[in-house]
C-alpha cells in the first residue's frame, strides 16, 4: 500500500563536504607530526680563481677507480681489501702531514659503492677534505 502517492520518492545524495573536512585535518595532522632528518652534506672543497701560489708543496693524496674496481693511490695500485687497510694506505701515502685533501678520480663509469669505499676509508684515517676530479667536456 502506498500511502504517499502524490509525494515523489527522494533520491539519497552522497554529502562530499564531511569527508573532504576529514581528510583535510588528516593532512594537516600529519603535516604537522612529521619530522625531517637532514641528509649529512658532502664537504667539498673548491679551488678558488684567484689565489696566489703557494711556496710549499699542498698535501694532497690522489685516489683513482676504474670502471674494474681498481685503486690507484699516487699512481701506485692498491688492492682494496677493506676500508680498515685502505685508509691504512691513505695514512702512508700522506706521509705523516696533517690533514691532506683526498682527491678522487673516478672514472664515470665506476660503481658508486667504489667511490664510497675511499670515502668510509678517508673517515676511518681522519681525513675530512674530500674533493672530485672532473673533466671540462669540450664544446660545452
Amino acid at each position: 500500500m502506498n500511502f504517499q502517492r502524490g509525494r515523489q520518492r527522494e533520491e539519497p545524495e552522497i554529502n562530499l563536504i564531511p569527508m573532504i573536512d576529514v581528510l583535510l585535518v588528516i593532512l594537516i595532522f600529519l603535516m604537522t607530526t612529521t619530522t625531517f632528518s637532514k641528509i649529512a652534506e658532502l664537504q667539498i672543497n673548491l679551488p678558488q680563481a684567484e689565489a696566489e701560489a703557494t711556496a710549499d708543496k699542498p698535501n694532497v693524496i690522489n685516489v683513482g677507480v676504474d670502471p674494474a674496481g681498481r685503486y690507484v693511490i699516487n699512481n701506485n695500485p692498491v688492492v682494496f681489501q677493506n676500508a680498515e687497510a685502505f685508509s691504512a694506505e691513505l695514512r702512508k701515502a700522506a706521509g705523516g702531514k696533517a690533514e691532506p685533501t683526498v682527491v678522487i678520480n673516478a672514472d664515470a663509469k665506476a660503481t658508486h659503492q667504489s667511490v664510497i669505499n675511499i670515502m668510509e676509508a678517508s673517515r676511518i684515517a681522519g681525513y675530512t677534505r674530500i674533493t672530485f676530479a672532473t673533466q671540462v667536456q669540450a664544446g660545452k
